[in-house]
């Protein structure tokens, strides 16, 4: 690894998220936001806005990551990499305040000129990574429209299978197979849970031709719980039979996408005699709305309706391994800016992922310029 103290060429990371209101008047004109140039009516977001009001109008997701922002400027700071007050780390969304753009202009006028990016999506798939890297590239052609020089973005690989993040995973499974009753617990299944998309879109996730049916997107996520159950397993002698299932899918329904979705998993587990469940929600950094609505409030619901005893495990958040695995992710990619071979970590059978998304990788339907690709109009 080169000096910790000295991310050059790097000046600053931009963690860059998903969004989320923050109260009710924000519902509505967030999910605007997210459903742009869809012609969906207003009457029809309200509808789907309900999952927000039950909760206040309030999605976690944004206070999740102002502690994932403390954890990383912390980690930085205890690690002297940047200087004694560690390498700046600014925050923006794609769907809410604070904005992409707005914080691209904030760090562009703050002298800004090589930014590291971490996205909180750790899978390779178009909504998980090419659509952040065509926001990248929206906003920074936003600021040369207004004369600002853009600085230059570089997106850190796919983190699914780093210790950092799969570790705190497996606590977590282990934690809530220790909170079952002990009589249900031996024999509890595992549902590793993960946003459904259409099958189309998981097809051509990753690199054209390298994974078959369901593309990076689903080897990806199989990688990852095929390492947490085997951990499990060695640190409990106890083997849990798992399977990878799907949740809070959002498209018409004549469009085929990934199955099957946790209720009905859980429908099918209860009819075949399972003792219990842990569901393990792998696919998402932290516990926002999908986590918080679709598994503890609806899955869990259908669970009580079955008298199937369950339970779900923690994601990563702002654990401090977490933190510092993505400072390890950025020195990586300092080390081979500067031409240096690295080791870089990973777990499973997939190796890491690469450091630049090659042309075609996790295609749109509508063609549109992707920033920090080898296809990036940004150099």
């Amino acid at each position: 690894m080169p000096d910790q103290r000295d991310p050059a060429p790097y000046d600053a990371l931009l963690l860059l998220s998903f969004g989320g209101p923050e109260g009710p008047d924000d519902v509505v004109p967030f999910l605007e936001n997210v459903t742009r140039g869809r012609g969906i009516p207003k009457e029809r977001l309200k509808e789907v806005g309900q999952h927000y009001f039950l909760f206040g109008g309030v999605s976690p997701i944004n206070e999740q990551n102002r502690a994932l922002l403390d954890a990383l400027r912390k980690d930085f700071a205890e690690q002297g990499m940047g200087g004694p007050g560690g390498l700046p780390v600014y925050w923006g969304n794609r769907n809410w305040a604070p904005y992409l753009t707005d914080t691209l202009r904030e760090m562009a006028a703050d002298g800004r000129r090589r930014i590291a990016v971490l996205a909180t999506s750790a899978y390779a798939s178009y909504s998980g990574c090419r659509q952040y890297r065509e926001n990248l590239a929206d906003a920074l052609a936003a600021l040369e429209a207004e004369g600002i020089e853009p600085p230059r973005v570089d997106k850190l690989r796919h983190y699914f299978n780093h210790p950092g993040f799969v570790r705190p995973m497996v606590d977590g499974v282990l934690k809530s197979l220790a909170d079952l009753p002990p009589v249900v617990r031996a024999g509890a299944h595992l549902a590793f849970t993960t946003h459904s998309i259409p099958t189309a879109a998981a097809d051509t996730s990753g690199p054209a031709d390298e994974h078959g049916d369901g593309g990076a997107y689903v080897a990806q996520h199989l990688d990852v719980a095929r390492l947490i159950a085997e951990t499990v397993r060695e640190e409990t002698g106890v083997e849990h039979p798992w399977q990878l299932v799907y949740q809070s899918r959002s498209g018409a329904p004549h469009i085929p996408w990934l199955e099957p979705d946790i209720c009905d998993h859980l429908e099918a587990l209860h009819g075949a005699g399972a003792p219990a469940v842990v569901m393990v929600p792998i696919g998402f950094v932290s516990d926002h709305m999908e986590v918080l609505y679709d598994l503890d409030t609806e899955a869990t619901a259908k669970a009580a309706e079955l008298g199937l005893p369950v339970a779900r495990s923690a994601t990563v958040g702002a654990d401090p391994r977490f933190a510092a695995a993505v400072r390890e992710l950025l020195l990586e990619r300092v080390a081979t800016e500067r031409g240096r071979a690295v080791e870089r970590c990973a777990l499973g059978v997939l190796g890491p992922s690469h450091d630049l998304c090659p042309v075609g990788c996790c295609p749109a339907r509508s063609p549109k310029p992707a920033a920090a690709g080898a296809d990036s109009p940004y150099a």
